[in-house]
């Protein structure tokens, strides 16, 4: 029975859209693979691993005679699709547990399994929020903290980004426990407050899929799961059910010593001397004195870097060791030519924020060294 006919590219752009979320090895064989369903000139894609479910859907010529059903590999399918050549089209047809892909002189027969085995997530119940923001501002939020996630942490809600909805806000939190990413997005709506901690994979998986544009998001909050609308993909993630640490808390507002600086010269800085850096604490030194930032790394081979550079300071001379991959990611992903650096004592953390971001706040511990 035929599925459908399509230019190869017409299908594999919506598969790469939701096999992201698939899961390379996975106990249940029917995760591996994506639900395909053809009604009258539609065919929706599915794809789940249990936690998050991305679909989209893409509109064919010609109306099936009946509405189809399967799940297939969305690696070998992908794959396949990958190594036909450019333009070529593809016919589908699925029959006896196989679906057969045909272009030019190429033929595959892929194993399915039955779409009623396909596990969906289930029905999030009431909605409790609902907002728009541009694909753009949402996009450019998440990459502002992301970051900053923890990733497989034993206190597994910082394993995730939280959103505060309050008021015209949005805000966006993301801590591993040693440092803390904070920005805020506006939104047209005044809301209750609440908040959710999103899973750091479906996190990275809207980010790589928004598009830098100002076609609308519609962001949909359940009671244990948050919906996201964009373009033909909607991304359904559970939250994850814990309490996040007071980031008010932890958000410096009273430093009074502070240095501006171009992003790009330090940044560039920070990575040269990175190269002599001990490759298990990645330790760097920052010595403050007057008009002078002075930054050091030395390894086990008592081998050392050190890069000088000229800043405008006054205060007393401070001496600080940070982890130099906490400063390398967020100089490498906030925009602006000049960030701050703003300190309290030798022990305190810093405050980092960004020219033409006014909301954005980057704390980082320091480090014995």
């Amino acid at each position: 029975m035929k599925l459908l006919q399509i230019q190869r590219d017409a299908l594999l752009r919506p598969l790469q859209a939701v096999s992201g979320v698939v899961e390379k090895r996975h106990t249940l064989p029917i995760l591996s693979n994506i639900l395909m369903q053809r009604k009258q000139d539609q065919i929706s894609l599915v794809a789940t691993d249990l936690e998050i479910q991305v679909s989209t859907h893409i509109s064919v010529e010609g109306k099936g005679s009946e509405e189809l059903s399967l799940t297939v590999s969305a690696r070998k399918l992908q794959d396949i699709l990958r190594a036909l050549p450019d333009g070529v089209d593809a016919v589908l047809d699925a029959q006896n547990n196989r679906l057969q892909i045909r272009a030019a002189r190429s033929r595959f027969n892929l194993q399915t399994l039955p779409a009623s085995d396909f596990p969906t997530l289930a029905d999030p119940g009431p909605l409790q929020a609902k907002i728009q923001l541009t694909q753009k501002e949402l996009r450019e939020l998440l990459l502002l903290v992301q970051y900053a996630m923890a990733q497989q942490d034993i206190r597994y809600y910082l394993n995730g980004l939280l959103l505060v909805l309050e008021a015209d806000q949005l805000r966006v939190i993301a801590t591993d426990g040693h440092r803390l990413s904070f920005a805020v997005g506006q939104i047209t709506t005044q809301e209750e407050k609440r908040e959710v901690i999103l899973p750091r994979k479906a996190v990275l998986e809207l980010a790589k899929q928004l598009e830098d544009s100002d076609k609308e998001v519609d962001i949909e909050i359940y009671a244990a799961q948050v919906r996201f609308r964009f373009s033909t993909i909607e991304l359904v993630t559970k939250t994850i059910d814990g309490k996040f640490p007071d980031y008010t808390r932890v958000i410096p507002t009273n430093y009074q010593k502070e240095i501006s600086l171009s992003r790009t010269v330090l940044l560039q800085s920070l990575q040269r001397v990175a190269i002599l850096s001990n490759e298990k604490f990645r330790g760097v030194r920052w010595m403050l004195t007057t008009n002078s930032l002075r930054i050091s790394c030395t390894n086990n081979e008592q081998e050392e870097a050190q890069e000088e550079l000229e800043v405008s300071y006054a205060a007393d001379p401070l001496d600080l060791g940070f982890n130099i991959t906490y400063l390398l990611d967020v100089l490498n992903n906030v925009p602006g030519e000049e960030v701050t650096c703003a300190f309290g004592d030798a022990s305190s953390s810093m405050l980092v924020t960004v020219g033409g971001k006014p909301d954005f706040r980057y704390v980082v511990m320091p480090m014995r060294i």
